[in-house]
């Protein structure tokens, strides 16, 4: 567990020592840089850990063997990597690390749009990091590329995003659950909103019940894959989303933003319902990944939000951090799957695989 804990101590030395005021250049300078190259290369680099270690072996070595149509039955951006890095004569460490790469750029990305930019990924340590970088490697990048977009919304053309949207989709189909969320953003009128809502009802059912669209994730609905801990995940949503509908006006947020932030809110609640309603507990924790941006820019904002203005607020980025230390306190100690992480390994000099 040191490693674990180690990433999230510096993390929350460097939030705590944070002052907007007088050392913004932590923000891009080289301690910063620092850190997140490290995540980059614990990210990258580890082995034989994640729930999912062995399909993503499995995927890179069907890829390897089969050429381009292995790369055709997987995600395309995913595949072709796969199949770049086999033609190489190099192993599934290396498209590990180029994930990693692309998640931690988008994530620092969205990190530095924010007050507090240590603490803003300090939340995303406990879940987003170690588990979801660290476990589903194809839905990680999805997650980076949309942090991206998330960098550049209300400061660029809406178009803007639907680049980055496109590129995660290449890696998990299921990124394009965040469309709508997005569209709402764009329109008053009542019967597109009806509209895009619909086709959003259709689009999850088609990426998260119809088996024969993803084999990976259908193989977790039916093995019940992470089902004992997926309300906690779900959940896990809920106190940023009610902070925001408390405070929305207090986060610091153009009125473009503040829409997509509602929709990000709405969109927890809406999936905490699911979760009450359907038996496919799996893909709705899996959906709600794609909230987990929610987490990061509401608590990670807290400090400012509940705080003077100009001030340090070390009271609240503390109350953050121990909160995220307990999230992470608890997963690592009872989660039913965490023996998957657990010890964290390094790729051996030898790996060939």
């Amino acid at each position: 567990m040191f490693p674990y804990w180690l990433l999230f101590s510096l993390f929350a030395a460097g939030a705590s020592l944070y002052r907007t005021d007088v050392e913004r250049r932590l923000a891009g300078g080289p301690y910063f840089l620092a850190m997140a190259v490290a995540t980059a290369l614990m990210i990258g680099l580890r082995w034989e850990v994640g729930g999912d270690w062995i399909n993503y072996v499995d995927i890179f070595k069907d890829i390897t063997e089969n050429g381009v149509n292995g790369a055709r039955a997987q995600d395309p951006g995913y595949g072709v990597l796969n199949w770049v890095v086999g033609q190489m004569g190099i192993g599934v460490w290396l498209v590990n690390l180029v994930c990693a790469a692309i998640f931690t750029w988008g994530l620092v990305r969205f990190a530095r749009r924010q007050p507090n930019p240590w603490l803003t990924i300090l939340v995303a340590v406990p879940y987003l990091i170690i588990v979801v970088a660290m476990g589903y490697t194809r839905q990680a990048v999805a997650i980076g590329l949309i942090l991206a977009g998330l960098a550049e919304f209300g400061a660029k053309p809406i178009w803007r995003f639907g680049i980055y949207l496109l590129l995660a989709a290449l890696f998990h189909k299921s990124a394009v659950v965040i469309a709508p969320l997005i569209a709402l953003t764009a329109t008053r009128n009542r019967l597109m909103t009806a509209f895009i809502i619909m086709f959003s009802a259709a689009l999850v059912y088609y990426l998260f019940v119809q088996a024969s669209v993803d084999r990976l994730m259908a193989n977790y609905v039916e093995a019940q894959y992470g089902a004992a801990g997926g309300a906690i995940r779900v959940a896990m949503n809920i106190p940023p989303a009610i902070l925001f509908f408390l405070f929305q006006k207090r986060f610091g947020l153009s009125e473009q933003e503040r829409k997509l932030w509602r929709n990000f809110a709405l969109a927890a609640f809406v999936a905490l319902a699911a979760l009450l309603l359907t038996n496919s507990t799996a893909a709705v924790d899996r959906l709600s990944l794609y909230l987990i941006p929610l987490q990061m820019l509401i608590l990670g904002r807290l400090p400012t939000a509940l705080g003077g203005k100009g001030r340090s607020n070390v009271q609240l980025v503390i109350l953050v951090v121990v909160y995220s230390a307990l999230i992470q306190f608890v997963w690592l100690n009872y989660a039913d799957n965490s023996w998957a992480w657990l010890p964290y390994k390094l790729v051996p000099l030898t790996a060939d695989s």
